[in-house]
């Protein structure tokens, strides 16, 4: 159904984008330093499922809606600042013992690995960005004279959907190794707390004032 070519072309190109240092990589790096590695891991299937959900999104036409409805878009950016603020303020109010329940290297519970699934979820479902990507970047790989444009679309969105969270996980992971180290000191353990606030705060900031 799809040129290998392009398939292949399209495969280096999501890579490149997924190794880039953006929005959703600096969320869960963020979620990595807090929380430790299963966190972080968590936070980047999260990501990935919002990711998943824009793409199939996309393929259905429904960004048309923001040509449409303007406010629709608007709405949802500021849903998802604001969420981000959330975010920011629980970190900026962290005042959790990283010698307690366990100490660094305790592995979180069940609940708080499925609380930073669905933070990563939310934060990339609540960013209207994501999915006008999804409708800029994608046809550029699509031969219509292949026919099936639908399914050519879904190759590639499933094909973005696995890279993207390989990256992400192995982000994820690292930066939560690397915070069990840092987090034995409970002034280092407040500073990553602060340092996953300033970088909601900072998600939050660019997703209202970044051009559409």
């Amino acid at each position: 159904m799809l040129d290998l070519s392009l398939l292949a072309a399209f495969a280096a190109a999501a890579f490149i984008l997924c190794v880039t240092p953006g929005p959703d990589m600096m969320f869960i790096v963020a979620m990595g330093g807090r929380g430790g590695p299963a966190t972080g891991v968590m936070a980047a299937l999260g990501v990935a499922f919002g990711a998943s959900v824009h793409a199939v999104a996309a393929m259905l036409g429904l960004s048309a809606l923001f040509e449409a409805l303007p406010a629709l878009y608007y709405a949802l950016r500021w849903a998802g600042a604001a969420y981000l603020l959330y975010l920011a303020y629980k970190a900026f109010r962290d005042r959790s013992d990283p010698l307690a329940a366990g100490g660094p290297d305790a592995a979180p519970a069940a609940p708080a690995r499925m609380r930073a699934f669905w933070q990563g979820a939310v934060t990339n479902l609540l960013n209207p960005k994501v999915i006008l990507f999804n409708v800029a970047f994608l046809p550029q790989f699509v031969d219509p004279a292949r026919g099936n444009l639908v399914g050519q679309l879904m190759i590639l969105g499933a094909v973005l959907v696995l890279i993207g969270p390989a990256v992400d996980a192995a982000v994820g992971l690292l930066s939560g190794r690397l915070s069990l180290l840092l987090r034995r000191s409970r002034r280092v353990a407040r500073g990553l707390a602060v340092f996953s606030g300033l970088v909601f705060t900072g998600l939050a900031v660019r997703l209202v004032t970044a051009p559409r």
